[in-house]
């Protein structure tokens, strides 16, 4: 059996791992089990009662979160030179085209978000290869092919984040830092929660919301009651 390291030992004893709890309470529990020396990030994973291989039941959307994820996030915006003040003035880290398709070709990905316009898509396009998998494909849906710039940008910046069901029905999203207060974490889990439920398909029968963990980053996970009143 291999040896606990400090870190696991300081754990133990600290809560209980079968147990279910209240959203503020397994907040609080993060919070006492974390022991990284950096603001670690505390995410939220949701099992969904939906079959993700049936395109009515795909499970994604974007929102903006109260107090934001803590985390810079770098913004790539790609568009005709005619946007690229407005993109600039709005926070966008990197501001450009052509000369970003051909770094994007040649392996640099070194950004979390990319926006563009409708009419760049097909240049945009041939770069699905190498975006998809690190979804950073930009997409209508998620308000990332827009002729509003400006405003996308900034959505972004301000605490936007995207979510999608994964192969085995699972979302998973960022819902702030250890260092966020217990009501900033519990209000931006609620809201990522609340906009779940809006995007329930019609044709998901029985259980939605199967389970909901906490964790934090190299934290254990914690059990969230999904019986809670979140409030909605």
């Amino acid at each position: 059996m291999a040896k606990l390291t400090k870190k696991q030992k300081a754990v133990i004893g600290q809560y209980d791992f079968q147990k279910t709890y209240k959203l503020e309470e397994a907040i609080e529990v993060v919070k006492k089990i974390t022991y990284t020396k950096f603001d670690a990030s505390v995410d939220m994973a949701v099992h969904l009662g939906v079959d993700p291989k049936k395109a009515d039941q795909m499970v994604r959307g974007t929102l903006v979160l109260p107090h934001g994820t803590g985390k810079e996030r770098r913004i790539l915006v790609l568009c005709t030179p005619d946007k690229e003040k407005e993109a600039k003035e709005a926070g966008a880290d990197y501001v450009g085209l052509d000369e970003y398709i051909k770094k994007i070709e040649e392996g640099w990905v070194d950004v979390d978000v990319i926006i563009t316009m409708p009419e760049i898509m097909v240049k945009v396009g041939r770069l699905g290869k190498i975006l998809g998998p690190r979804g950073l494909m930009p997409n209508p849906k998620t308000g990332t092919v827009t002729t509003e710039i400006a405003q996308a940008v900034r959505a972004v910046k301000s605490g936007k984040i995207e979510y999608k069901v994964d192969k085995y029905g699972i979302v998973h999203a960022s819902v702030g830092r250890v260092s966020f207060t217990k009501e900033a974490i519990r209000d931006n889990a609620k809201e990522l929660l609340a906009s779940l439920l809006k995007a329930k398909p019609a044709s998901a029968k029985g259980s939605y919301l199967k389970s909901i963990s906490l964790a934090s980053t190299m934290s254990q996970g914690v059990h969230v009651d999904t019986s809670t009143n979140f409030g909605f």
